[in-house]
């Protein structure tokens, strides 16, 4: 159990940040986090603590909220509740509303998008790993994060 804790000490920063890139959704972002711990300790214990399978939980939460929430209604820039830095100045508040920004600028893209982009940010695993979770070629993965990147800025510089 130690080593879970170290794993989950190590990890959870991550963890969350791609999760709340991912959804836009602070309070969502908690609950998908806490539920990938849980998913991962039931089922593998300490035996074996892998970031990449954490993330492929992690992410699987995440699209199976996104497919029962697309049922039943569609997702908007109001959903975007992410944390906020704390406010300390002017400088604190321009990076906020950049922040902001970014932030609605990535809800605007696909999921299927804003889930890449949200892993290579986020999570420190390298572009063979997220290559292997997606079922992509690495150098697709690559080709893909670029084009993501272009159109991110895009719809950023239209806002």
């Amino acid at each position: 159990m130690e080593n879970f804790k170290k794993f989950y000490g190590n990890t959870k920063d991550r963890l969350f940040g791609y999760l709340i890139r991912l959804t836009g959704d602070y309070e969502l972002s908690r609950d998908i986090m806490q539920d990938s711990y849980t998913r991962y300790l039931d089922r593998y214990g300490d035996r074996e603590l892998k970031l990449s399978l954490l993330f492929t939980i992690a992410r699987n939460g995440a699209m199976d909220y996104f497919r029962k929430r697309s049922r039943s209604e569609p997702m908007n820039d109001s959903t975007a509740t992410a944390a906020e830095p704390a406010d300390d100045g002017e400088n604190a508040i321009l990076i906020r509303e950049e922040y902001r920004l970014v932030m609605r600028a990535m809800m605007r893209l696909p999921p299927a998008d804003r889930d890449l982009l949200s892993m290579v940010i986020s999570s420190g695993l390298s572009y063979r790993e997220i290559a292997i979770m997606t079922n992509l070629s690495e150098a697709n993965v690559k080709v893909k994060i670029h084009r993501i990147r272009v159109k991110l800025k895009e719809i950023r510089d239209g806002m």
